[in-house]
């Protein structure tokens, strides 16, 4: 049933972004591991559409944040205003309340505003005025960030990256796909249309099902820990993965493998999504900034798949 659901979600995205059927698949993987997502690519390739139509197909609320340098906290998480009726402050809450959170451009932000994010990310709450207030399920951040444009942006620092479960990019669509974006137009008028497929609750349940239901044998556990610890021992990196890491690499493994219907993690689970969990959470030496995805893939490579 599960497969069949993660299918056709990605059918019927499909006709609205066209030739990103491997972005959709991982922001699936990603959302329903109950992680957060970055995505660093160029401007106009359909980040925000990709945002939105998730949020619809899956009967989620949708909520955006422009980053700015003039962004303040506040602006993310909402702040209490005082109401003369009832003389009282009462609390208005921002953005950060809804399920799906698209970030744009969030290394336009200052550190301070960045730092906002923190808590939501790795708590699923929020502390304004002293008061904590938690945030709905399910709760995925999605952000995006310029790889080309360096004026005027502040760096996610380490902290803040390692937040993220998965970093991907979307990429240009094939030339097949974008002759048809020619002939066809752009579909992103039509997003208000998508009916959900499933609801809020029913994907909160999916997340569960995932993390309690898929096994993850210990040859497959000793295989993660190969994978990580070659990350900390590599002569091209100053520090390897952390322990959160880890967990994002099993998280990410189990939905792969529910999605294809097994409640049991294969190696090729693993090393399928290593890559896009790996490389923005560790840090390379400055010789090896430029080869980051060929280091990490090297590693990889590098250790034998167990026989399950």
């Amino acid at each position: 049933m599960a497969r069949n659901i993660f299918k056709e979600v990605i059918d019927s995205l499909s006709y609205y972004i066209q030739g990103k059927e491997k972005a959709i698949e991982l922001t699936l993987i990603c959302l329903f591991s109950r992680g957060h997502l970055l995505i660093e690519d160029l401007p106009g390739l359909g980040k925000t559409t990709l945002a939105i139509a998730i949020a619809r197909i899956l009967g989620m609320d949708f909520g955006r944040i422009q980053a700015t340098s003039d962004l303040l906290p506040t602006d993310i998480t909402g702040l209490s205003v005082y109401n003369k009726n009832t003389q009282q402050f009462e609390f208005h809450p921002g953005p950060i309340f809804n399920n799906i959170i698209l970030v744009d451009e969030i290394n336009r932000a200052t550190p301070k505003t960045q730092s906002a994010l923190l808590e939501a990310m790795a708590e699923k709450q929020v502390t304004v005025e002293g008061k904590t207030y938690k945030l709905p399920k399910p709760f995925f951040v999605l952000a995006t960030q310029n790889p080309v444009e360096q004026y005027g942006t502040f760096p996610l620092p380490e902290s803040q990256l390692d937040r993220f479960m998965m970093k991907i990019s979307l990429g240009y669509p094939s030339r097949e796909a974008e002759k048809e974006i020619i002939m066809g137009g752009s579909k992103r008028e039509l997003l208000n249309q998508i009916k959900p497929i499933i609801s809020k609750e029913e994907v909160v349940k999916l997340q569960e099902e995932i993390r309690e239901k898929v096994y993850i044998s210990e040859k497959l556990a000793d295989y993660i820990l190969d994978i990580v610890w070659a990350t900390r021992e590599s002569k091209y990196l100053e520090s390897g993965l952390s322990t959160r890491g880890t967990l994002a690499i099993t998280y990410t493994a189990k939905t792969k493998a529910y999605f294809e219907g097994r409640d049991f993690v294969i190696p090729e689970d693993v090393k399928h999504l290593s890559s896009y969990v790996i490389p923005h959470r560790v840090i390379f030496k400055p010789e090896y900034e430029a080869q980051k995805e060929e280091v990490i893939k090297s590693l990889i490579n590098q250790i034998p798949l167990p026989s399950v």
